[in-house]
């Protein structure tokens, strides 16, 4: 994990990477907490059996799940010494390139495209890729927009 002292210090690395998170198991329990969190059920995510048939192999996880996972991976990627609270803005652009098979492993990959100062902090922009362990295909990526007050 990447540890910045200062939330102004970002405004400097506009363009590069500022954290690669650890790997995150996407096991069938956290599929099901969350179909049944969402009320989405369909069978590519949840019956094993008529899964393994289907067009993946496996059940594979939902895509908003693997979207949903951005505050774990960002938390794990980078961290602000001096920021004591940051909010979800919003995506500008979000597309799933591939699937996530049951027990995959994955993480976060993040780049700072813009950065603008705000009242009490700034609002940033990432460029995350979520990439699956074993696969050269991203599984989720999106620009993400977040604001950190400082």
């Amino acid at each position: 994990m990447k540890r910045y002292e200062h939330l102004q210090d970002l405004g400097a690395l506009v363009g590069q990477e500022v954290g690669l998170s650890d790997w995150v198991l996407i096991d069938q329990a956290r599929i099901q907490l969350f179909a049944d969190a969402t009320g989405d059920h369909q069978w590519i995510h949840l019956d094993a059996e008529r899964a393994a048939a289907g067009p993946f192999g496996s059940t594979v996880a939902h895509g908003y799940l693997t979207l949903s996972l951005l505050p774990l991976l960002s938390a794990g990627a980078f961290t602000v010494a001096d920021v004591r609270m940051g909010v979800n803005y919003g995506l500008n652009k979000v597309r799933f390139p591939a699937p996530v098979p049951v027990n995959s492993r994955l993480r976060g990959r993040f780049v700072l495209v813009g950065f603008e100062p705000i009242a009490g902090g700034a609002q940033l922009t990432m460029d995350v890729t979520m990439e699956r362990k074993g696969s050269d295909k991203p599984v989720c990526v999106a620009q993400s927009v977040s604001r950190m007050f400082a």
